[in-house]
C-alpha cells in the first residue's frame, strides 16, 4: 500500500518509520509538483540544479528505507520498501487549479506535455526508483502522452491512476473505463495497474465495477489510492470527517474488483493505514481457506 508521506529526513523519518509499521509497501516520493521549470522560476536554480533536486527527492526516499530496516533489523517487519516517483499532472504547473479539471489539454497539446513531463521523469529514473506513479491525471490525452513518453524508458514499469469528479468520469468530463481501457492497450507492456486517486471512496467501485467484464481471460490489473472522502472548503479546509465511512470498510470489495494496488491520498494517516492492511490480510486469508477448500 503505498505511503504518501514526505521524505525529508530531518523532520520525518519517525513519521515515515510509522508508516511502514503500519503497513505501507510502497514509499511515494515528494515529487508530485516538482518540475524542472518551476524550480528555475520560484526557487532561481539552475537547470541542472533542479534537475539534481528532482533526483535528492529518491536519495531521501532511499534514505527514510534504509533507517527503516535498521530499525526492524531482521525482524517479522523486515520487508522490501519500493519507492514510487510520484509524477503528477501538468496543470500543477500553471497554479490556476487547473490539475483539478483538466481544462489545460484543450490548448496544450500532447507533445507539450509530454516535453514537461520527460526531464522530471527522466531524473526519477536515472536516480533509482523502483516504480513511477503518474497520478492524478486528469484528462484522457495526458494520460496517453505519458504512455507513449513511457516507452522512451523501456526497463521502466509505472501505475496510471486518473481523477474523476464523479462515479463515471474523469475530472475532464470523459467515461473513465473508456479511458482506462485506451491508456492500457497502449502500453500493456509497462503498466503495472490502472485505476484513480485522490477520489471519494464512495466512488472507487462504481469507477471500477465492470471494467474487466470483455477481458476475463486477460484482466488488466487496477489500483485504486482514495481520499479520505471529506470535503474541502476553501474558507474552512477539510471538513465532514465524521460523516464519511472509513476507507478499509471499501477494501474487500475493492480486492474483489481486481485492485491489486490500494493506497490513500489526501487525509490518510498511519491509523487508516494500518486498517486497509488489516483488512487486505483478512481478504487474503479467506481466499486462501477457500482454495485450500478446492473451491472457485
Amino acid at each position: 500500500m503505498p505511503s504518501s508521506a514526505c521524505c525529508d529526513p530531518s523532520n520525518n523519518s519517525i513519521m515515515i518509520t510509522v508508516h511502514f509499521i503500519a503497513g505501507a509497501d510502497v514509499l511515494m516520493t515528494n515529487t508530485y509538483q516538482a518540475s524542472i521549470g518551476g524550480f528555475i522560476k520560484y526557487l532561481g536554480l539552475s537547470k541542472e540544479a533542479s534537475y539534481e533536486l528532482i533526483k535528492t527527492a529518491v536519495s531521501l526516499a532511499k534514505l527514510a528505507c534504509s533507517l527503516y530496516a535498521t530499525e526492524v533489523g531482521s525482524t517479522a517487519d523486515a520487508r522490501k520498501i519500493l519507492i514510487a516517483g510520484a509524477v503528477g499532472p501538468y496543470g500543477t504547473a500553471l497554479h490556476d487549479c487547473s490539475e483539478y479539471t483538466g481544462s489545460y489539454v484543450a490548448h496544450v497539446s500532447r507533445k507539450e506535455i509530454a516535453d514537461w513531463h520527460r526531464p522530471r521523469i527522466q531524473a526519477l529514473v536515472e536516480a533509482g526508483v523502483d516504480i513511477l506513479a503518474f497520478e492524478t491525471i486528469p484528462a484522457q490525452s495526458e494520460g496517453e502522452a505519458l504512455m507513449d513518453l513511457l516507452k522512451e524508458f523501456p526497463e521502466q514499469k509505472a501505475w496510471l491512476s486518473f481523477s474523476c469528479k464523479d462515479e463515471f468520469h474523469t475530472c475532464y468530463g470523459e467515461k473513465f473505463q473508456s479511458v482506462a481501457r485506451r491508456c492500457w492497450e497502449i502500453n500493456p507492456s509497462q503498466l503495472v495497474a490502472v485505476g484513480v486517486n485522490c477520489v471519494s471512496p464512495k466512488y472507487v467501485s462504481p469507477l471500477l465495477r465492470g471494467i474487466n467484464a470483455d477481458r476475463s481471460d486477460n484482466p488488466f490489473p487496477l489500483i485504486a489510492s482514495p481520499n479520505s472522502g471529506e470535503n474541502y472548503d476553501i474558507q474552512k479546509g477539510w471538513t465532514d470527517r465524521e460523516k464519511c465511512c472509513p476507507v478499509e470498510n471499501y477494501v474487500p470489495e475493492w480486492l474483489t474488483l481486481g485492485v491489486t494496488y490500494i493506497g490513500g491520498c489526501c487525509r490518510t494517516y498511519a491509523a487508516d493505514i494500518a486498517r486497509i492492511k488489516e483488512e487486505v490480510n483478512k481478504w487474503t486469508s479467506e481466499r486462501k481457506k477457500i482454495k485450500i477448500n478446492g473451491h472457485t
